[in-house]
């Protein structure tokens, strides 16, 4: 029997949060939705956390995601922005973490080369390659959606996946790449 999971991934923001839904069955992938949360609207700062925290339960408890991947926040210029986009992310993980769902954070270069093969590559870039990847029939106006979409893929693309330094094969291999640290 396949194993079958859901991915959501969310593009935290505090302007627009932007989330995606796959469903796993076994080492393929489907596509549930992609939406965004509005939050523009809404002069105060903290509302704005609030709501993030608030959807972010909603569809945790409406899509019961196994895991959760979230698009770590970039360093920039604007010390504030940061902090805001911060605690923006942070709040998602909080709902996470409420629902004792798993969370894993992937950077947005590591995110774009997981979809499009380069990790300078533009949101359209990243939107055009899940369209095709996963049969999206029409893109939305803002692509937010599809970078949170972009974050659910790249965790199912890395599934299983560890950083390893160095390899070795034996002893020898080992004593060949580390001729500096032998004594002789």
């Amino acid at each position: 029997m396949a194993s079958e999971k859901i991915i959501l991934g969310i593009d935290p923001g505090t302007t627009i949060m932007g989330f995606g839904l796959i469903k796993v069955i076994g080492k393929k992938m489907e596509f549930l939705q992609l939406h965004e949360l509005q939050l523009s609207k809404y002069d105060d700062h903290y509302v704005r956390l609030k709501h993030i925290f608030e959807r972010t339960v909603h569809l945790i408890d409406t899509y019961h995601p196994d895991e959760i991947a979230i698009e770590a926040p970039f360093f920039g210029k604007n010390v504030q922005s940061m902090l805001k986009l911060g605690r923006a992310q942070g709040v998602a993980m909080a709902a996470g973490l409420s629902r004792e769902v798993p969370i894993t954070e992937y950077s947005p270069k590591k995110i774009k080369m997981a979809i499009t093969g380069n990790g300078n590559a533009s949101k359209e870039q990243v939107a055009k390659m899940l369209q095709s990847v996963l049969g999206i029939k029409e893109l939305p106006k803002n692509l937010d959606s599809t970078d949170g979409l972009a974050a659910a893929v790249c965790h199912f693309y890395n599934a299983g996946r560890i950083d390893v330094g160095k390899s070795y094969s034996g002893w020898a291999a080992f004593v060949k790449q580390n001729e500096d640290r032998i004594k002789k």
